[in-house]
């Protein structure tokens, strides 16, 4: 049956990327669901939980308001709490109940706005979608929203960093390690969405010449920065010796005015890494550059054609995925993927925290300017 996971687990869902995204920003993040979405996103889709204040709540939807379609206590429960805690912004993001009973969260949030006088979002996920999904309309909604004035830029290049959370990123510093290898080639950071800057920052990035997306998450807010201001947008992650390729493309994108997604030739491809898009691609770029494999990118999460290469593909299901590694000499993967490999393929656990979560964080390297941790292990 397809779209139905068997074996192997599921990428963290739509609702949650919306508040890993937001997480830092000051604002409130309402998810409208009956119980257990709020466990399920401290528990397993949020490192940043017992470090850092971030007004994340549940609706508590009873099964009568749902039948009923009862959006005032909804709307009400919001305005009481945004009018104690004063947020900086409100969202309010769905579930699967509010989808079957045709919740309005464009609407909803358009009444709190008027009641409180805070701006408010209202974003229609409903778990059926990835947490790059989520993320991205929710970056996309704080650039539409909050950058509004086109910021003076400085001699020297600089970017804005899109789709940067822990679902992708984790919290093993790799997140702020973009800053220091990018400072190294001369290029400034503006702003990082979203994590190390808060929203006053975020709301300075017209000043940069370039939007890196280094996850798909980060799409949103760089088409909206692109067609606001005119900013072109690169997408790649620095890994190991390609950074240099990826810095070219940074340098290149203001001079031309065009968006780029810079690639390697990787046809006749004997391996394969599953993952996000903008990640994988990215990695399959630099071990082409460091060992002269050729890795296809399977993208196991929402993508656009863009970020792929030739050889790349999207694969979300079971089914789509398991023909596709057949004949691989090398899968790199996060090691929930291993039981629907072949045996005969050498398989290096690469853990990605949007598929499973705090269970292997521990092994997840920082690989922004070093990708021995799996170099070593194709010899």
């Amino acid at each position: 049956m397809r779209q139905t996971a068997r074996i192997i687990s599921t990428y963290t869902a739509d609702v949650s990327g919306v508040n890993s995204a937001l997480f830092e920003l000051g604002g409130m993040t309402v998810m409208h669901d009956a119980s257990g979405c709020n466990s399920t996103y401290n528990t397993h889709d949020e490192p940043r939980w017992y470090d850092h204040d971030s007004l994340v709540f549940l609706s508590g939807i009873s099964e009568m308001e749902a039948i009923m379609g009862d959006d005032e206590k909804l709307i009400s429960d919001i305005v009481s709490a945004a009018e104690q805690l004063k947020p900086r912004f409100i969202a309010v993001a769905g579930t699967p109940i509010p989808m079957m009973i045709g919740t309005d969260f464009k609407a909803v949030a358009s009444v709190v706005e008027k009641r409180t006088g805070i701006p408010a979002f209202g974003f229609a996920t409903n778990g059926m979608h990835t947490y790059v999904e989520g993320a991205s309309m929710a970056l996309a909604g704080i650039a539409d929203r909050f950058v509004t004035e086109k910021m003076p830029r400085t001699a020297d290049i600089s970017v804005n960093l899109l789709g940067v959370t822990p679902l992708d990123f984790s919290v093993n510093r790799s997140a702020a390690h973009l800053r220091t290898v990018l400072e190294k080639y001369g290029i400034s950071t503006v702003s990082n969405w979203a994590m190390g800057d808060d929203l006053d920052t975020l709301m300075q990035a017209s000043a940069a010449h370039v939007n890196l997306v280094v996850s798909g998450a980060g799409m949103g807010a760089a088409k909206v920065l692109r067609e606001r201001f005119g900013i072109p947008y690169v997408i790649g992650r620095p890994y190991g010796d390609w950074t240099e390729t990826l810095v070219n493309s940074i340098r290149l994108a203001p001079k031309t005015g065009d968006n780029l997604s810079p690639q390697t030739d990787r046809a006749n491809t004997s391996a394969v890494i599953i993952g996000e898009a903008v990640s994988a691609v990215s990695l399959a770029n630099a071990l082409k550059v460091e060992t002269g494999i050729a890795f296809r990118a399977i993208s196991a999460t929402e993508a656009r054609k863009i970020m792929f290469g030739t050889s790349d593909c999207i694969a979300r299901d079971e089914d789509e995925l398991l023909p596709l590694l057949e004949g691989a000499k090398y899968i790199i993967a996060d090691p929930l993927y291993q039981p629907i490999c072949p045996k005969s393929a050498r398989f290096i656990r690469l853990p990605h925290e949007g598929f499973s979560g705090r269970i292997f964080r521990d092994e997840i390297p920082d690989m922004t300017e070093d990708i021995s941790y799996i170099t070593r292990q194709l010899v």
